[in-house]
């Protein structure tokens, strides 16, 4: 009885010693874990506190300088041709005498295409005709007018039939006048049928073909003069404040190698209503490869300013207001750009500095973007 009690208790025991030692090997792990913790964090600190310093290059930096700045107002827009033209028919009938197509140089007056005259040539000898009839019976009441004068002075009629002579005159010229007035119709329609080119150019669209048959005012050739050009453009209303007649303007047109030099010929007076913008229209030269609705992009060269300024490339915009990256005391300083205007340097777009002083170094697009408060040092070379 004595020996299953004492295993019994001997049991008790070794189980009550192996649950302290787990609960002891319990808060030595967690002793030794928050340890750790504390020592990465001195650690961390450690490293915020000894935290390196960049160097930045030559290139990775840009001075404010005092500039002459071009001020400019951005456009873009298609080059249209001056002058274009549609070359319509004037009469209904069967189109004949096609020959030219799209890119033939046509000149002005040249006769491009004909439609069917049988009906208009009959018309022009019906009404010839008519107008010689009319004739005959005004040489008619000529005669028996100067008749019936005659008759009159030696009293052999009465001035009541002389009265009636003279109206008769006066019908048959009206009738005779009305008749040339149906011959130069006739001839009119007759013309129509011959089409010509309105101008000097080439056929951009040719849109019927030899034998179809046309209503009157169907479109058959299209003809664009690429003698001179010209260019709309939507600004806003504060740039169209700036812009002025005269000015000039620098363009780069898609597919031409150089830039090509307009002249600002016309500002529209009104607002367009949908899109709050001022429509400004600018004379294009022509030049080898112009063409009609080429997109062309540039600015309008409005005046000049001197300021501090810095490439417009450095200014950053990832934040609300657009900033610059400063270098002050070995630190990157963040300065806000409350303002100022842009412009060009030669050709290099430039953006005004407010705040800044001249020399100051500034990060450019190459170096990125960098922590405020960063500290950095400038290469010596």
């Amino acid at each position: 009885m004595n020996a299953p009690r004492s295993r019994s208790t001997w049991i008790k025991w070794l189980l009550l010693a192996v649950l302290v030692l787990g609960v002891g090997l319990g808060l030595v792990r967690a002793l030794d874990k928050r340890k750790t913790q504390g020592e990465t964090a001195r650690a961390a600190a450690e490293a915020l506190k000894t935290a390196p310093v960049y160097t930045l290059s030559a290139r990775d930096v840009v001075a404010v300088q005092a500039l002459e700045l071009t001020q400019t107002v951005g456009l873009s827009g298609s080059v249209q041709a001056l002058q274009t033209a549609a070359i319509k028919a004037r009469t209904a009938g069967e189109i004949q005498g096609l020959s030219k197509r799209e890119g033939d140089a046509v000149k002005a007056g040249e006769v491009v295409a004909r439609i069917d005259s049988t009906e208009a040539d009959a018309r022009v000898r019906q009404a010839t005709r008519q107008a010689e009839s009319a004739q005959s019976q005004v040489a008619i009441a000529r005669r028996t007018l100067d008749n019936n004068q005659a008759l009159v002075r030696q009293g052999f009629i009465s001035a009541t039939a002389l009265e009636t002579a003279s109206a008769n005159l006066a019908g048959a010229e009206a009738t005779h006048q009305a008749a040339l007035a149906a011959l130069d119709i006739a001839k009119k329609a007759l013309a129509d049928t011959t089409l010509r080119s309105p101008l000097n150019g080439q056929i951009s669209a040719r849109l019927v073909q030899n034998g179809e048959r046309v209503g009157v005012d169907t479109r058959v050739f299209d003809v664009v003069d690429l003698s001179a050009f010209e260019m709309e453009a939507a600004i806003t209303p504060a740039d169209a404040v700036s812009v002025k007649v005269g000015q000039t303007a620098n363009l780069r047109v898609e597919g031409l190698a150089e830039p090509v030099r307009a002249t600002v010929s016309r500002i529209n007076p009104s607002v367009q209503a949908g899109s709050r913008s001022v429509l400004v229209y600018l004379r294009v030269p022509a030049a080898e490869g112009m063409r009609q609705g080429l997109f062309a992009q540039g600015q309008i060269v409005t005046g000049a300013v001197n300021t501090l300024a810095v490439p417009l490339s450095s200014v950053r915009n990832d934040k609300p207001q657009p900033y610059v990256q400063v270098v002050r005391e070995s630190k990157i300083a963040h300065v806000v750009l409350d303002g100022g205007a842009t412009g060009l340097r030669g050709s290099e777009p430039m953006r005004e500095v407010k705040g800044l002083q001249a020399g100051e170094p500034v990060l450019s697009a190459q170096a990125g973007a960098i922590r405020e408060g960063t500290a950095v040092r400038l290469a010596t070379h």
